[in-house]
């Protein structure tokens, strides 16, 4: 951030976002998305019919190929979206051995605290950071297994690559990459279980959730029984052995074929974009315009306070404003509130409030479905809400 830029303008911008939503879930569509994408939908009938499990194999083939997962690892659609497919691992597998959790943003809390107060594991550490921060990786050890967000959604902090964690590790790695998925580089050798929800990562509908798991998970599975009764929405595993046809397009339990259909077509576009280094490219840009902007802007600063560590998909942003800054937490909060409420009531920011157990600011999706154009044209509306909700100021 500089110091040295001119006072905002007061007055409203000419140009307006084509695409108001910049929700951090679920997210934009994919551009140019209309009802039309749905018209192939398997409706009325069952989702084990030949038809249906054809078109569950198909997303999950899709989902394959964009995201470059190897043949080593399987994909599975799974219920209760992300956090459905977190807990499936968790409950799963966790138990065996010490466990380590990073907890830097709200979700990565909330994994921890279902390791410590849910599943009551004796032999859990908790590393945790403010938000804005990361942990110190170099604590992370290879004789524990890991239970980690790639990308804080409310914190805008995002692990820069995965060297912190061992070739040569003795536990394995519970990933949570739901804000990751489709913008950031995941490395797969290092990983054995990844999660995200396509209503993030692809602007797809909410609800289902996606489990990919590494030869070291499945392994994993087949050799620990955990000490807790698992539901059967958890179980993934037949007399000792992994249940395989999960990953062939048969759910746990029923998914919502339009939901289904609507990944596939946001899949489709994003192998036409150019698959992964195309919709990364797409939340780079989009990091960018709003990088742009904080440098010439005196009143606003990134909550990540590291290039390094800040995300492409769920940029948060925090007033350093001096006379915003004086205020009271709970002043800060409403302020930060209005300028959510002034830019939804203009209908150019829709869902831009930070996260509720954030710091107060605001939270804008740039993930690949998001227009370049629309962020960079959300920019000086950005000032102007400022503007006018720091004149109400006594």
């Amino acid at each position: 951030m500089q110091t040295t830029a001119t006072a905002p303008a007061a007055t409203k911008p000419a140009m307006r976002p084509a695409r108001p939503e910049f929700s951090s879930g679920p997210c934009a569509k994919r551009p140019g998305w209309t009802p039309q994408a749905l018209s192939k939908a398997v409706l009325g009938r069952s989702h084990r019919s030949k038809l249906g499990k054809t078109r569950l194999q198909e997303c999950i083939d899709r989902m394959r190929a964009v995201l470059e997962v190897p043949d080593t690892h399987l994909i599975g659609i799974v219920p209760g979206s992300d956090t459905g497919a977190v807990e499936m691992a968790m409950w799963s597998m966790l138990g065996a051995r010490l466990v380590q959790i990073l907890a830097f943003e709200s979700f990565g809390k909330d994994w921890a605290t279902d390791a410590v107060k849910q599943l009551k594991l004796a032999d859990c550490q908790v590393l945790d950071a403010p938000y804005g921060e990361l942990p110190d990786l170099a604590q992370v050890r290879p004789d524990a297994d890991l239970v980690f967000t790639w990308n804080g959604t409310t914190s805008g902090v995002r692990v820069p690559n995965a060297d912190f964690i061992s070739a040569e590790r003795a536990g394995i790695t519970i990933c949570d990459a739901t804000s990751a998925c489709f913008a950031q580089a995941l490395d797969w050798s290092k990983l054995d279980v990844t999660t995200f929800s396509w209503q993030k990562a692809l602007g797809g509908e909410a609800a289902h959730g996606v489990l990919i798991l590494g030869p070291r998970a499945v392994a994993r599975l087949e050799s620990y029984t955990p000490a807790w009764p698992l539901p059967k929405l958890f179980r993934m595993t037949k007399s000792g052995k992994l249940n395989g046809e999960i990953f062939e397009g048969a759910t746990i339990n029923t998914p919502s074929m339009l939901c289904v259909e609507d990944a596939i077509d946001a899949l489709k576009w994003a192998a036409e974009e150019g698959g992964l280094a195309g919709t990364r490219a797409r939340a780079d840009a989009n990091l960018a315009a709003v990088a742009d902007w904080v440098k010439q802007t005196p009143w606003v600063d990134f909550l990540a306070a590291h290039p390094v560590v800040r995300s492409n998909t769920s940029v948060c942003l925090k007033v350093v404003d001096p006379k915003v800054a004086a205020l009271s937490s709970d002043d800060q909060a409403a302020f930060a509130k209005k300028l959510a409420s002034l830019l939804e009531k203009e209908g150019v920011a829709l869902d831009i409030g930070g996260y509720r157990d954030a710091p107060p600011g605001l939270r804008i999706w740039c993930g690949s479905t998001v227009d370049t154009s629309d962020v960079e044209a959300l920019m000086p509306w950005l000032d102007w809400a400022f503007v006018t909700a720091r004149a109400d100021l006594a």
